[in-house]
């Protein structure tokens, strides 16, 4: 069976750091993510996530500037950051595959635990960075929480952890006629089991511990997260920093990481390396198939890895999703 790549785009794919959120720049942005990825579809099925962090903030900076109605809540701006990247996304790609290429995107809710702590920690980076005298300005003013991002500071928000994937069936079934998913965006739609139900909560689920989920759930052979930077770094920042090729999950835990920038995909990838037994690959969005070869990049492997690892079975990976999709 042809591998199973996850692809997890980095905010770079669509924004980069200190370009104005314009449409006419993102769409700029993703018609080079959209080639890169072009560049694995003859060697592998995929599935592509995204992040969303600029322009949900956007969102919700425009939603509080209207005052005749209360501003929307994360989970309904998560939906619609959704939406409008996955067009993006989706546009670019069919422009970029072969002819008779299918395609489709998922607007994906992603289940957490109403207890989780982060929703009494707010760590995920939303919106643009400020000085910090305006940032600090803005939170006294809206209720914010704001924390360093280099020489600025930005908004941060609830980021709790992911449990289950609502759709995965869907995502499945998708696979196996043939479609490239565009799905999960911005970490998926953050929902909780109630007595009544779904619903939606006010967080930002972190897209590559996202995209990690989804990858182990639909029996990925890799999970890629595509950023701005060639690899890991230990003692990045440091004069003794030095990239990290080829690793494990034990040496990574051993190792400190940015809460803010690497960690969460270092992370990510030590999880669906220990859980599968799969690879997952850190690089720039340029270097996707020399990542995929092992060429580029950081690679994490899981204990035992020997280059063949086979994807789960569609009855056990549909078992699971059942499961997953109907218990809280």
């Amino acid at each position: 069976m042809t591998p199973l790549a996850v692809v997890a785009l980095g905010g770079n794919a669509l924004l980069r750091r200190g370009e104005p959120a314009e449409a006419s720049h993102q769409q700029v942005n993703v018609r080079a993510a959209a080639q890169s990825i072009a560049a694995l579809h003859d060697t592998h099925r995929l599935v592509v996530t995204h992040g969303n962090g600029p322009q949900v903030g956007l969102l919700a900076l425009q939603a509080e500037a209207y005052e005749d109605v209360r501003p929307y809540p994360l989970d309904v701006l998560g939906a619609e950051t959704e939406g409008m990247i996955g067009y993006l996304l989706d546009q670019a790609l069919l422009n970029e595959l072969p002819v008779g290429s299918r395609v489709a995107t998922l607007l994906t809710q992603t289940v957490v635990d109403p207890a989780d702590p982060g929703f009494a920690v707010p760590s995920k980076p939303i919106g643009p960075v400020y000085e910090p005298e305006v940032g600090e300005r803005l939170a006294a003013e809206r209720g914010w929480t704001v924390r360093p991002d280099g020489p600025h500071v930005r908004r941060v928000v609830a980021s709790p952890q992911p449990t289950g994937i609502v759709e995965i069936e869907t995502i499945r079934l998708l696979l196996d006629a043939g479609v490239l998913v565009v799905c999960a965006g911005g970490g998926g739609i953050p929902v909780v089991f109630t007595p009544s139900g779904l619903t939606g909560v006010e967080a930002v689920i972190d897209k590559d511990l996202s995209a990690a989920l989804l990858a182990e759930k639909i029996g990925a052979d890799f999970l890629l997260m595509l950023t701005d930077v060639a690899e890991v770094e230990a003692g990045w920042g440091t004069p003794a920093a030095r990239p990290i090729r080829h690793t494990s999950p034990a040496e990574l835990r051993g190792m400190d990481f940015a809460a803010g920038s690497m960690g969460p995909k270092v992370e990510a990838a030590c999880r669906f390396a220990e859980r599968t037994g799969g690879r997952a690959g850190i690089g720039r969005l340029d270097q996707a198939a020399e990542i995929l070869r092992g060429e580029a990049g950081t690679i994490v492997a899981g204990a035992g890895y020997d280059g063949t690892r086979k994807p789960a079975s569609p009855t056990s990976i549909r078992t699971a999703a059942a499961s997953t999709a109907h218990q809280p």
